[in-house]
């Protein structure tokens, strides 16, 4: 009988809604997800760290407190994991940590996520691994996207071309074409956006569905000048973030006689025409199409993106027994094994580094 490899994913992404955390078994190459949790983030912390993308009075500072309470936050997701099995804490073999995104500059050679994994290690009692982009830009690569090496793993089909698109704050996608290597890259805004205007507008986190969008119309001169952003003519490899795409981004291209709705609809054909003609451009002959991510959910999204790739099937990685809501998660665990295999996870087709590289910083419990 195999003995089971025991690992916990934690993923808090763009979006800033909360923390994924799952428990997997990893002895097998398909991933077994043996339980799931979500901790919201309060909107105190939300806020704190959307400042924290910014420059601003004693961040250094304010930052460490944050991810000091990240590290807390994080640890609880794991109590309630495990509390949900009765899996001593022993049995795991090691934490992958995403960590917080508060800066990502890979044209400066760094990224930075916060979360104390010193102290996630401490509360948790296990072993941690964490900081998985910097090697990869220590390497001359953008750090991101890093999923598409988990995708190649559990998704690729040996026929069929297959795209994997995670809708999440970013939108980023992965190629999978068969007897071809995997490729991949953020492709534009996939909900940060549409999140921020719809709670500015509606004083809700997301727009459900999509419905304020549909009730709205599409502006095209707006579109036109939101895709006249040069990151979208870059070719891959390419990764964004918070950075770029933002409130101050969005306001620096409205006119200011534009409806809410408007707007909100204009944001949306924005993120699938974001995505739309990155794999018309450069995912050529794709046949099918997995979501994962929020933006999975919103029907306004998916039913945009089948008009826009009509030859493209369109559904949720769910379908192929990965939980596209818990994706990311699962990646990350699977990334920390990785890591205490002393494997490389990087793929440099997607991220442009100079070579592959064993990614992470393992803390010791």
């Amino acid at each position: 009988m195999r003995q089971p490899e025991l690992y916990i994913g934690l993923m808090s992404g763009t979006s800033l809604d909360g923390v994924d955390a799952v428990l997997v078994d990893l002895a097998q190459p398909q991933p077994e997800l043996i339980a799931r949790h979500y901790l919201p983030f309060d909107e105190e912390l939300k806020s704190e760290l959307l400042a924290l993308h910014h420059p601003d009075h004693n961040e250094l500072h304010r930052s460490q407190l944050v991810a000091n309470r990240l590290a807390r936050l994080y640890a609880q997701s794991v109590a309630a994991l495990l509390g949900k099995t009765g899996i001593a804490t022993a049995r795991i073999e090691a934490i992958g940590c995403h960590g917080q995104t508060i800066r990502h500059c890979p044209e400066h050679g760094y990224t930075l996520q916060i979360g104390n994994s010193a102290l996630l290690a401490e509360l948790s009692g296990i072993r941690v691994v964490s900081d998985f982009r910097s090697r990869d830009i220590a390497a001359g690569g953008q750090g991101a996207p890093l999923v598409p090496a988990f995708h190649d793993k559990v998704l690729r089909h040996a026929t069929i071309h297959r795209v994997v698109v995670n809708v999440g704050g970013i939108g980023n996608l992965t190629d999978l074409p068969p007897n071809a290597p995997t490729s991949g890259f953020d492709c534009g805004p996939g909900g940060l956006l549409m999140d921020a205007w719809c709670m500015r507008h509606l004083g809700q986190p997301y727009d459900v569905d999509g419905a304020w969008a549909v009730s709205g119309e599409v502006l095209p001169a707006l579109l036109e000048r939101m895709l006249d952003e040069p990151f979208f003519a870059l070719p891959p490899p390419k990764s964004s973030g918070r950075d770029l795409f933002n409130m101050t981004w969005l306001e620096s291209r409205l006119k200011g006689d534009e409806t809410a709705a408007d707007v909100q609809a204009t944001l949306l054909e924005l993120t699938c025409q974001g995505i739309a003609r990155a794999i018309r451009k450069h995912c050529r002959g794709a046949q099918e199409m997995y979501l994962c991510g929020g933006g999975a959910h919103n029907s306004a999204l998916r039913a945009r993106l089948a008009t826009l790739l009509p030859k493209c099937a369109i559904d949720t990685t769910d379908s192929l027994g990965v939980s596209g809501d818990f994706l990311e998660a699962i990646a990350f665990a699977w990334l920390a094994q990785q890591t205490l295999q002393g494997k490389p996870a990087n793929l440099p087709a997607v991220t442009g580094a100079r070579h592959p590289c064993v990614l992470g910083a393992i803390y010791p419990a």
